[in-house]
């Protein structure tokens, strides 16, 4: 189970409290926010949304916890809740939950992460004529889509023709205003002659209201490039995936306990793509896609083995989570308009 499917599973829990007649609730929150547990939690996730409703159930939320807990021990795939502090619902998943979640993702493939939560909404989005606004215009769009929504792109006049050729912006922005104004600080320079992938990392890496710098930095293959860190973690994933298949074995995703940050970081994705199309703010997903590259780098070189070692479970689960990293990677890229070589 997904932080995604947990999030929807614990929000039905709340309508079928409601709809029960245990919980007095006019409007129900859109959705729950699932996190690893604070400090003084336990399991695997925990949620607050105990607290934001016993207000308006009018029952103290300890009690509103219990209801709910009650509801959530009978899921599938739930195998403990227990309610800490004033009222947090802290939810342990059943066994193999990392195993779980690298076939998740290898089930999802570049789409993991990808919901129909925002079906039905089409936010008309505007970008003053700049290029790293229009730029930032297209990722916020990408990742709307990710989530469902259709949005509509908007400048006051067309797009230069460089940055539709260079930086891979579509041609389809309607010129004109929109009502969802997206204004960061501008570029000091062209990033145009970086090429497409530097350029748009340049432009969308720092948050919306830091300047961003425009230099041969984003173009250096060494590990004070953030962007580098990224693509060669992705093109490592993909060739351990290679030399597995030389070596006539493959990926079964399994027990992998000495990676939590790994973990961590790959269930944390959806989540992140959720704020970054709340924010309007592609530097939290590009951002997240260092801290996965980072994560990565450590269980690469025990992903084959060594010598005349054979390959075992171990192998072929560090092989699949290797694997999902990797997927994660070229997804996250692709929703900032940035290619995912396999090679570099």
């Amino acid at each position: 189970m997904t932080p995604v499917e947990l999030s929807r599973t614990v929000l039905h829990a709340v309508r079928r409290a409601v709809d029960a007649g245990e919980l007095a609730v006019a409007v129900l929150p859109e959705r729950v926010v699932v996190a690893p547990p604070g400090p003084g939690g336990c399991g695997d996730y925990a949620t607050n949304v105990a607290l934001q409703l016993a207000r308006p159930a009018g029952q103290p939320a300890p009690r509103v916890a219990e209801l709910l807990r009650t509801r959530l021990l009978r899921t599938d795939g739930i195998s403990d809740v227990v309610v800490t502090g004033p009222g947090f619902l802290n939810i342990s998943l059943d066994g193999d939950a990392d195993g779980r979640l690298v076939r998740d993702i290898l089930r999802a493939g570049p789409r993991y992460g990808h919901t129909d939560d925002l079906a039905g909404q089409a936010p008309e989005l505007h970008a003053a004529p700049e290029v790293r606004a229009v730029v930032l215009m297209d990722s916020v769009a990408r990742v709307l889509r990710s989530q469902g929504a259709r949005p509509r792109m908007h400048c006051a006049r067309p797009p230069e023709e460089a940055w539709v050729r260079m930086l891979g912006v579509p041609g389809d922005i309607t010129v004109g205003a929109g009502t969802d104004p997206l204004r960061p600080v501008p570029a000091p320079a062209d990033p145009t002659p970086l090429g497409r992938d530097a350029a748009r990392w340049a432009l969308l890496h720092p948050a919306p209201h830091d300047r961003p710098r425009i230099g041969d930095e984003h173009l250096v293959q060494r590990e004070s490039n953030p962007l580098f860190r990224v693509r060669y973690a992705h093109a490592r994933s993909r060739a351990v995936v290679r030399n597995a298949a030389d070596l006539e074995f493959g990926a079964q995703p399994g027990d992998v306990a000495d990676q939590p940050a790994l973990h961590q970081a790959l269930a944390d994705h959806p989540r992140v793509l959720t704020a970054t199309a709340a924010h309007r703010a592609p530097d939290r997903l590009a951002r997240h896609l260092v801290a996965v590259a980072d994560a990565l780098a450590p269980l690469l070189p025990s992903v084959l083995p060594l010598g005349d070692e054979k390959p075992s479970a171990a192998h072929r689960a560090r092989l699949a989570l290797a694997e999902a990293a990797g997927t994660v990677l070229a997804g996250g890229l692709t929703l900032l308009g940035i290619d995912a070589p396999d090679h570099l």
